[in-house]
């Protein structure tokens, strides 16, 4: 698992109340000094908000200590009122077995309790893990790339919670020889546009967006007709095919 698939399983975890001690404390940690790790909190908070909000308050049904019980072979205490009557006599008080058959029951409940708690907490990371699944089968943010002069779209790119960002052509794109197609993204213009994917054919293009910073709402993504082997100075040179902005994804 490389390090950015490691923190989104992390913050997951932190959303869904899966770590306790001190795995919580340095994720508490994280989020109030590593911008990146509290926006992954804050997306998986708001990736859940809507399944949080559908879900029924569920509270522990009356017959979970008594299944605790048989399985432990200890009557209820209500089933016990000769147990109640004598434990205010000095006889019961000062029998061995009855506290060693106690702290016996005792101790099985609380092992039944654990295998339970312990299977409760299997079963949610392997939610967690079909949540992270579905997450990332569909992108967060998407960019649908259009041509200035015609009003048609002729891209679409998709950018996902795991950092994969692809482009997917609606429509045939022509590339004329010895000119090649060059995918750019401007987040920041201060910095100017990067280089993100070249090809010389329309086709889905995995894009490469791993050295710059996650994508973000309003990102522009565009398309440009370039020199074979691309632009000679790391800048669009030649005319804009098709250009849009990343908008979150419903």
């Amino acid at each position: 698992m490389n390090p950015h698939d490691a923190d989104n399983a992390m913050a997951a975890d932190y959303v869904m109340g899966l770590l306790d001690g001190e795995e919580q404390a340095a994720a508490e940690r994280r989020i109030a000094t590593d911008q990146s790790f509290a926006q992954a909190v804050s997306a998986w908070r708001e990736r859940l908000a809507d399944l949080d909000l559908t879900a029924e308050e569920t509270p522990p049904g009356a017959a979970l200590w008594q299944r605790i019980a048989d399985a432990t072979k200890i009557a209820p205490i209500d089933a016990l009122p000769s147990a109640r009557t004598a434990l205010r006599g000095a006889t019961l008080w000062h029998d061995i077995r009855f506290w060693r058959g106690l702290g016996i029951g005792g101790t099985l409940a609380a092992l039944l309790f654990a295998v339970i708690m312990v299977g409760a907490l299997t079963t949610s990371r392997h939610l967690r893990n079909d949540l992270i699944a579905l997450a990332q089968s569909k992108p967060v943010y998407v960019a649908v790339l259009v041509n200035d002069a015609t009003k048609e779209a002729g891209a679409i790119v998709n950018a996902f919670s795991n950092g994969r960002v692809e482009l997917i052509p609606l429509r045939p794109i022509e590339v004329p020889a010895g000119r090649t197609l060059q995918v750019w993204t401007l987040w920041d213009r201060a910095v100017g546009p990067k280089s993100i994917g070249l090809t010389g054919q329309s086709r889905t293009l995995q894009l490469n967006l791993e050295s710059l910073p996650e994508t973000v709402q309003n990102q522009l993504f565009e398309i440009t007709l370039e020199p074979e082997g691309g632009s000679p100075i790391g800048r669009p040179t030649g005319p804009i095919l098709f250009k849009g902005n990343a908008a979150r994804a419903l």
